[in-house]
């Protein structure tokens, strides 16, 4: 597939290991991505929609509605898989109900991967913010893990946004660059990539994007 159909992709996170680098001959922590069954659904030209992107379909959490399982019947894929875009800078001769492989990635090349990182429910400020928390001997009473004074007065009479503060913890998108693939394993669909600071748990979806 030429760098201009590069599409982004989502992928399993199936576990994380160590290798070794046969340019370095150092050992490398690496994550495993899985790609499980991927098609391709439709396609969308900056002529008639304004922008190019390529439709998708693969198996993800969520509800699959009637149209969208219409389309996937028409293109002789019948499993409901879940929908979504990739933009791309030229469509080209990609057709709809092909499958995508992992061979569309290769070796050395460097991409993001986007996240949502393990969720920690609610969650107080020393273990949100790393806060000291107050004094464990003299002068505290039931307080020792308060956040203590928020730090406002009559003027101007309310707590500013984005005040570290007890809440939920956890659970937030973040994405990784510049992550460089080691090892494209066609035959079981793995990607493995560099590092094992990939955010989530494993069994989670990953999106993959192109640099």
């Amino acid at each position: 597939m030429a760098a201009g159909h590069r599409i982004g992709l989502w992928m399993k996170k199936v576990g994380s290991t160590a290798m070794f680098d046969a340019t370095t001959g150092s050992r490398v922590p690496v994550t495993l991505l899985l790609l499980e069954d991927t098609f391709v659904v439709g396609t969308k030209v900056s002529g008639i929609h304004g922008y190019d992107a390529v439709v998708l379909g693969t198996k993800r959490r969520g509800v699959v509605n009637k149209p969208q399982v219409q389309a996937l019947r028409k293109l002789g894929i019948e499993e409901d898989y879940k929908l979504f875009e990739s933009r791309v800078k030229a469509v080209g001769d990609l057709q709809p109900g092909s499958k995508v492989e992992v061979s569309h990635f290769f070796k050395g090349q460097f991409v993001d991967v986007t996240g949502h990182t393990i969720g920690r429910g609610f969650a107080g400020v020393m273990k949100r913010h790393n806060f000291r928390g107050l004094r464990a001997s003299h002068g505290v009473s039931i307080s020792h893990r308060s956040q203590g004074s928020t730090g406002q007065c009559q003027d101007p009479g309310r707590v500013f946004k984005g005040k570290k503060m007890a809440g939920h913890m956890g659970d937030s998108k973040v994405t990784m660059q510049n992550l460089q693939v080691m090892l494209v394993d066609e035959k079981e669909a793995l990607l493995v990539v560099r590092g094992t600071g990939i955010p989530g748990a494993e069994g989670l979806m990953f999106l993959l994007g192109m640099l």
